[in-house]
């Protein structure tokens, strides 16, 4: 059942069901994944950004990793939205970058953003000590993509591209629900 904060609590206990945490957070992880693969293939070694975002790639792909294996032992089922987010993430990477590296930087900060909440709202739930493996992945994730975000903004200029950076947040909040629950 799910409380007033939108977390979802075990039947009958007050621990948090983190299943839905441990399926949002792959796919969101498989997201990324992809939209910096679509950077990458647009841009290639030519843009200046090139070395952080195979960085932030590389970070991405780790935290992917272990979310999936996570879900293999916990048998989580994955989101039904993955072959959706296959193509989303490439095509929002790709367009972004095809509009230049300053796009593909906000667009980084606009996901970015949205996760440092997300995540933040998953840890504050997880401070009751139910999930101490869960809540030290996400502690740990979620510097790295402060630290995402932070680089990206030094590239993409303050408030650059605002009408996309809204978009692509609102984006990112509705794949969220939509992978919690599907």
């Amino acid at each position: 059942m799910a409380t007033e904060d939108g977390v979802r609590r075990l039947p009958g206990s007050p621990k948090v069901d983190t299943r839905p945490m441990v399926r949002v957070d792959q796919a969101g992880e498989y997201g990324a994944a992809r939209i910096y693969a679509g950077q990458l293939a647009v841009m290639g070694d030519r843009a200046r950004v090139s070395g952080e975002i195979r960085h932030m790639a590389a970070q991405e792909q780790r935290h992917l990793q272990a979310f999936d294996a996570l879900m293999t032992r916990r048998c989580v089922r994955p989101t039904l939205m993955g072959p959706i987010w296959h193509v989303a993430g490439y095509a929002l990477g790709a367009a972004t970058a095809l509009l230049g590296q300053r796009a593909a930087m906000a667009a980084t900060v606009a996901v970015e953003t949205v996760i440092d909440e997300h995540y933040g709202a998953q840890s504050d739930a997880l401070a009751d000590g139910s999930d101490p493996e869960l809540k030290a992945m996400i502690d740990d994730f979620r510097a790295d993509e402060v630290d995402h975000r932070d680089t990206a903004a030094g590239h993409a200029g303050a408030n650059r591209f605002p009408l996309l950076q809204a978009a692509i947040r609102g984006g990112v909040r509705a794949a969220i629900a939509v992978a919690k629950r599907v």
